[in-house]
């Protein structure tokens, strides 16, 4: 540490000096030029006042001699006059005394002053042009004797200077600034080190004992001959801080891993950071606790859930599915990035998951499979089981790309697992809620969708369909003689009747169309998008045929046939209320039926007429 000080001390020090002495030469290089600039115009002034005598008193021959004998100064190598070009016109150009550069251009151009300066590595030297303009100076009138404006450029006086002297003098003071200043530092760290050598050990010692206390080994130092009570008094304070760092977080980081079940590991981690991240997942727990339990739906729980393990635990590749063994049904809920490579083997049994037949963490683990249906050799698993309800489960599967990808998921997988468990019971309450709107739309016969479902569920699909510009085919049927079942076999088989022509109508149509129980044998078909009418009517027309062919059995080996009349009627086409294409339906089945029954009917507005006796 003593020679990490002294080494940076002196890259101060020499930092310092050159600051000073790059600050000295550019305010050096500024006076120069600001002096060597005011000493032209003063020779300037010297110029223009000569050649006012001399104009005056009549001795213009005499001029030249006079900007010799200026030229002469110390320090002006090259001396010269320009006339502008009012002045030739006025005098004549027998001396023309014309530009000799650009800046005498310029100069005579603006009116203004211009310079330029020339250095070498010996030499240093400015060339100046200084303007003179048409004024009316110390009782003295340029226009008496020449024929211009106020403020036009008369001519200029052009010269050379050498400075490089005035810049020797400069230089040799800022040269002698950084040698003292690196002096003065030399010393003082010469001082400074003979002075605070036990200082700078117990620093070295304090800094070891810090460096070990970041990764969490809190170490006390020993004492050492101390030529300072103040250095012992420092050591004692530092030891009994040290303890009590070890104690209390050790402390605090057993108590907060009861919360989330994670053992304590003798690992070298700083507790406090590990306390600092327990702390910092459990206020995101709570905050995630308080935001599910204001969510609508089970998929938005879902939903929240999975911005958690993307944003929070940087967990790209995962899938939830839900197991109902009530129902011996499985279902995908999520899916994000690439998962689930198991789907194909297990998606019509279950019983296949090892994750979900065992109630078991199913992690991949080397040199044989841990799950025979992963198929994804380059790839690395993760499946928790969480029990929902009774006989209802959920599956979450997480895939890694990398074997340090899983270590790091097992590393934070309890963190992960009290966020899924905060989760189940609101999504256990979604799950009843769910089932309690469903038993209230539900038909208690058929397992249909009831004339409530209906009233609520247009409100949604209509505004739907004419956003997305669908068509809804609306089928009404009316099994045929219906009251004939009931009155001669009974209730029961008319009962039966009414589940066939559901079970019918559930494997004729697709899982996007909703099937209603309308009334006591009337039961409606939205075909929600269908095509055109032709494509209903062929619906139609398939579901008549399969219920004229289904034999029913009816007891001691009887078998019954029915048949139905069906009417169809197409939003938006016939109305732009949905209400209005059922009455029209409704129109069309009456029709069938008063024709001779067993027959598909489309509605036509002629159909009107027929029915306007009831």
């Amino acid at each position: 540490m003593r020679k990490k000080f002294t080494f940076q001390f002196l890259l101060i020090g020499i930092i310092l000096a050159v600051l000073v002495t790059s600050l000295s030469l550019y305010n050096l290089r500024n006076t120069n030029l600001k002096s060597s600039i005011q000493h032209a115009q003063i020779i300037a002034k010297v110029v223009k006042s000569g050649l006012t005598s001399h104009m005056i008193n009549g001795n213009m021959d005499q001029v030249d001699t006079f900007i010799n004998s200026v030229a002469g100064m110390k320090n002006i190598e090259e001396l010269w006059l320009i006339r502008s070009e009012l002045v030739k016109k006025q005098f004549g150009k027998e001396e023309l005394r014309n530009p000799k550069d650009d800046i005498d251009k310029e100069a005579i151009k603006t009116g203004q002053l211009k310079y330029q300066i020339n250095e070498t590595f010996t030499k240093t030297s400015i060339r100046v042009t200084v303007p003179y303009i048409s004024t009316i100076e110390n009782g003295i009138d340029c226009n008496k004797c020449h024929n211009v404006q106020y403020g036009e450029t008369l001519g200029a006086v052009s010269l050379k200077m050498d400075i490089s002297d005035i810049k020797q003098i400069g230089l040799e003071i800022t040269y002698l600034i950084p040698f003292l200043i690196l002096l003065a530092i030399f010393l003082i760290v010469i001082l400074a080190r003979k002075n605070s050598e036990h200082y700078i050990l117990v620093l070295d010692k304090l800094a070891k004992s810090i460096k070990l206390a970041i990764a969490g080994r809190f170490k006390e130092i020993p004492h050492e001959s101390s030529k300072t009570s103040e250095v012992d008094a420092l050591i004692d304070d530092y030891n009994k801080l040290m303890s009590t760092f070890r104690d209390t977080s050790l402390d605090i980081e057993k108590r907060l891993q009861k919360f989330i079940g994670q053992k304590a590991n003798s690992s070298h981690i700083n507790p406090l950071e590990k306390s600092k991240d327990i702390i910092k997942n459990l206020s995101n727990l709570y905050q995630f606790k308080k935001e599910i339990e204001l969510d609508n739906s089970k998929s938005e729980i879902y939903d929240r859930l999975a911005q958690v393990f993307e944003n929070q635990f940087f967990i790209k590749n995962f899938a939830f599915f839900e197991i109902d063994y009530t129902k011996e049904k499985m279902s995908i809920v999520k899916i994000v990035g690439n998962a689930l490579y198991c789907k194909d083997n297990i998606i019509d049994d279950a019983q296949l998951c090892r994750c979900a037949r065992t109630k078991n963490d199913v992690v991949s683990v080397d040199y044989h499979a841990s799950c025979p249906y992963f198929k994804k050799d380059d790839k690395f698993h993760y499946c928790l089981n969480v029990e929902i309800s009774q006989n209802r489960y959920l599956i979450i599967n997480f895939v890694c790309d990398t074997k340090i990808q899983l270590e790091e998921l097992k590393d934070k997988i309890s963190f992960v697992k009290s966020y899924i468990n905060e989760a189940t019971p609101s999504i256990e309450v979604k799950i009843l809620m769910n089932a309690l709107q469903e038993s209230a739309f539900e038909d208690g016969l058929t397992g249909l969708y009831n004339r409530r479902f209906l009233d609520e569920h247009t409100k949604k699909l209509v505004p739907q369909t004419k956003r997305e510009n669908l068509n809804i085919g609306v089928l009404l049927l009316d099994m045929d003689h219906f009251k004939a079942v009931n009155d001669e076999y009974g209730h029961d088989i008319g009962d039966k009747v009414l589940k066939e022509l559901a079970r019918i109508l559930n494997e004729t149509v697709r899982e996007s169309d909703l099937i209603i129980r309308y009334g006591g044998e009337e039961f409606i078909v939205l075909l929600v998008g269908v095509n055109s009418e032709e494509d209903a009517l062929n619906v139609a027309k398939k579901i008549a045929k399969k219920v004229r062919e289904n034999e029913i059995d009816v007891y001691a080996g009887n078998k019954l046939k029915k048949t139905i009349s069906i009417g169809l009627s197409m939003f938006p086409q016939d109305s732009n209320s949905l209400e209005g294409v059922i009455k029209n339906a409704d129109i069309a089945l009456y029709e069938a039926k008063n024709s001779g029954r067993d027959k598909v009917v489309r509605f036509h507005e002629s159909q009107i007429t027929s029915v306007d006796l009831f």
